[in-house]
């Protein structure tokens, strides 16, 4: 089948080139001409780990393209818009100008019995919306197509995901826009992946309610952790307890530093702002679950300035800037904003990470980067593990003690064996242990 994908970000490059992947003819359009020619060369513009390699194959096969050029859509008859919703400028809601552009954009150049398809994540009554649009302006129809990507685990979510969830219009419309969906993901459903198919506002909803489920099972350990802390109890083994519990689960249950990313921030944000324009209160919980969040980040700049006595003038490693492991995401960021209040505060603070150090340097330009850990070792006060990279996991403490200044150091994703640390001379400190 011939598809087109707007919008060549995270998640619109990912799902083109799984679609080249699955034999799909693919054509990915953005606006970005940079971007566009990095992907023709089959270099993704961010780093996702089995991407490269799905991306080159489908760019010398031929059946992965990249262009600007909207009207190159002509002739698909699946069109998925993945685009990015970002929050809006002074409020928590999302900014729906780059979807509704895509919608629009994509008009007069659908033919008929072709499907609009959208990924992006928005406020529940988006889709109906813009189903009204496609329907009085083309001969055309829309469906809505949830997406439930991992960073890091990007390709093999989008290749084999645990569920797809069509959003559908009820009637003879909805049953075309179902087979043609089916005919996209052929190939995993062959293998018996759930397939869901439901109304508009319930495939909006889906993708938003897991994500607020997530944020809050994390925000709830977290919690958990700050009466750990004022207790003596221990976070870690706690969950391990609660987690055997199979109402409950051992997943999500890790205490730290907490959440970040483009998405889990933004998205409880935009949910629970749908949510007070609907007029309800259903989510005013969500605030709760984001302030929890955010404090662990103050948590572990607190931590720091108690290991070394004030921050100001001391030597800081941070090991990890992006929102977590095999990602150079640094969006929303919890390890970038404990490294930059550290910095604030007078702290000469060092960063090392395996594949964020660039993105990171073009938001945070003040901070020192290292180029290797030892570097970012070399005289530290205090080390704060803040990204758990395997790397940083396997951290020797005699080879890290032959290099800082200060044996001291903050774990702030309880990923190290503290009393390991503590045999090699160091002070330990860890979120919610004690």
């Amino acid at each position: 089948m011939r598809i087109s994908v707007v919008g060549c970000g995270y998640l619109g490059a990912v799902h083109a080139a799984c679609m080249a992947e699955l034999g799909h003819d693919v054509v990915g359009i953005d606006v970005d001409e940079h971007k566009v020619a990095e992907l023709s060369a089959g270099r993704p513009p961010f780093f996702e780990p089995g991407l490269p390699e799905v991306l080159a194959r489908g760019v010398a096969s031929g059946r992965l393209r990249f262009t600007s050029d909207m009207a190159e859509a002509a002739g698909a008859r699946v069109h998925f818009v993945a685009v990015g919703t970002p929050q809006t400028a002074g409020s928590h809601a999302a900014d729906l100008r780059y979807v509704d552009a895509a919608v629009t954009g994509l008009l007069p150049h659908l033919g008929d019995g072709d499907l609009v398809v959208g990924k992006s994540t928005v406020p529940v009554g988006t889709a109906a919306r813009l189903a009204d649009l496609v329907r009085d302006s083309s001969p055309a129809d829309l469906a809505w197509n949830p997406e439930f990507l991992r960073e890091g685990f990007a390709v093999a979510d989008t290749l084999s995901p645990d569920r797809f969830v069509y959003g559908v219009r009820p009637g003879p419309e909805g049953d075309r826009a179902t087979g043609l969906l089916d005919e996209v993901y052929a190939t995993p459903l062959t293998s018996g992946m759930p397939r869901i198919v439901t109304d508009y506002a319930t495939a909006e909803l889906v993708k938003v309610s897991a994500n607020a489920f997530l944020a809050t099972k994390i925000s709830f350990i977290n919690a958990m952790a700050e009466i750990a802390e004022a207790t003596g109890a221990d976070v870690t083994q706690l969950a391990d307890a609660i987690g055997h519990d199979a109402r409950i689960g051992r997943r999500f249950l890790n205490a730290g530093l907490g959440f970040g990313g483009g998405c889990l921030p933004k998205d409880i944000r935009a949910f629970q702002a749908r949510a007070d324009e609907l007029g309800l209160d259903s989510l005013a919980f969500l605030a709760d679950v984001d302030a929890v969040n955010l404090r662990r980040r103050q948590r572990v700049v607190d931590l720091a300035g108690e290991l070394v006595g004030t921050v100001e003038g001391a030597q800081v490693a941070v090991l990890g800037v992006a929102f977590k492991p095999d990602s150079d995401d640094v969006r929303d960021s919890p390890a970038l904003d404990v490294a930059r209040s550290l910095h604030e505060q007078g702290a000469l603070v060092t960063v090392f990470d395996p594949e964020a150090t660039e993105t990171a340097r073009r938001v945070a330009p003040e901070l020192r980067y290292a180029a290797d850990v030892d570097e970012a070792l070399t005289g530290a006060d205090v080390v704060l593990v803040l990204t758990e990279w395997a790397q940083f996991r396997a951290l020797d403490p005699a080879s890290v003690a032959g290099l800082v200044r200060g044996r001291r150091i903050v774990d702030g994703r309880n990923v190290l064996d503290a009393s390991t640390w503590r045999a090699a001379g160091f002070e330990f400190r860890g979120l919610g242990r004690p």
